[in-house]
């Protein structure tokens, strides 16, 4: 008989948790689950969403990461949690009742975003690996799926991350007309099994491979913090944030804006109020300011 051994793992004040097991537990590819209801095919994540703390459940081949609503802090739960999954799990408790990784229905949910022309569209699938953006359709010969969203005239832009798409939109057009045809169209497109990226954008690993290598040691501990602090807030709001450079002379940092983020009103008071005070915070006077390059 399997003996389940799992070790626990989060970060002061981050809002997801990692449960990693020593036994293979789930698919290859990620399965997220928003509620009890997605979780219908697996017993393990459903007894998860019984706790009223658990918002979000990833379930992967070798671990489970929760994401927690802000009314409790994980060091208070995350003990009592990993027993119930290894109680649970060696007690004879189900995980999936089936291959659920072919059989669950794709649910795509429309949530808002600071940026009013900004729409993010849930999907509980796996997109892609890496995060991309297309500002035209001429960048999409990689992307049928975003190729055929700018079919349609009202689509500005596009970012693409792991489980969900950022739609910009032009003026001609409220999301009250066309969110639930854009909704309609994305789960239709995931449910068929059609492709959402051909092959990753050699392009873009390059340049990071490049930058990553050039990064001097305060720079590396720039790029740390935005991975570790930022990026996880700014990828539920739809968006993402990318470090382009830091001037020693201004000690000035300067980022790029993805998704939701880029040209939201609320972009500036985020990079002054946020992300800005976090870094003179925890990098006393090796940082005055920060500003987005595109805006």
């Amino acid at each position: 008989m399997k003996t389940y051994k799992i070790t626990s793992s989060t970060e002061k004040g981050n809002d997801k948790a990692r449960f990693i097991f020593n036994i293979s537990i789930g698919p290859k590819k990620p399965l997220y689950f928003k509620n009890v209801d997605q979780a219908k095919g697996s017993p393990l994540v459903q007894q998860l969403f019984y706790l009223p703390f658990v918002k979000e459940v990833k379930l992967e081949e070798k671990q489970i990461e929760v994401t927690r609503f802000d009314i409790l802090k994980w060091e208070d739960v995350i003990e009592e949690v990993r027993l119930q999954l290894e109680n649970y799990l060696n007690d004879g408790g189900i995980i999936l009742e089936e291959k659920i990784a072919d059989k669950i229905p794709v649910t795509i949910y429309a949530e808002s975003t600071p940026n009013p022309s900004v729409m993010k569209f849930v999907s509980n699938k796996s997109l892609i690996k890496d995060t991309v953006e297309f500002k035209n359709i001429d960048e999409t010969k990689n992307s049928p799926f975003a190729e055929k969203l700018f079919h349609f005239p009202f689509v500005k832009e596009i970012f693409i991350s792991s489980n969900y798409v950022s739609i910009t939109k032009y003026n001609i057009s409220t999301w009250e007309e066309i969110v639930v045809e854009l909704r309609e169209f994305i789960r239709s497109y995931i449910e068929k099994g059609n492709i959402i990226i051909e092959k990753s954008i050699v392009k873009k690993k390059d340049q990071k491979l490049s930058l990553s290598k050039n990064l001097n040691s305060l720079e590396e501990e720039i790029v740390s913090i935005l991975e570790e602090y930022i990026k996880p807030a700014v990828a539920s709001d739809g968006g993402n944030i990318e470090f382009d450079s830091y001037d020693n002379k201004e000690k000035s940092v300067q980022v790029i804006l993805q998704g939701a983020c880029s040209g939201c009103p609320s972009s500036t008071f985020t990079l002054k109020n946020g992300i800005e005070n976090m870094l003179k915070e925890m990098l006393p006077g090796k940082v005055k300011s920060v500003i987005a390059v595109n805006g």
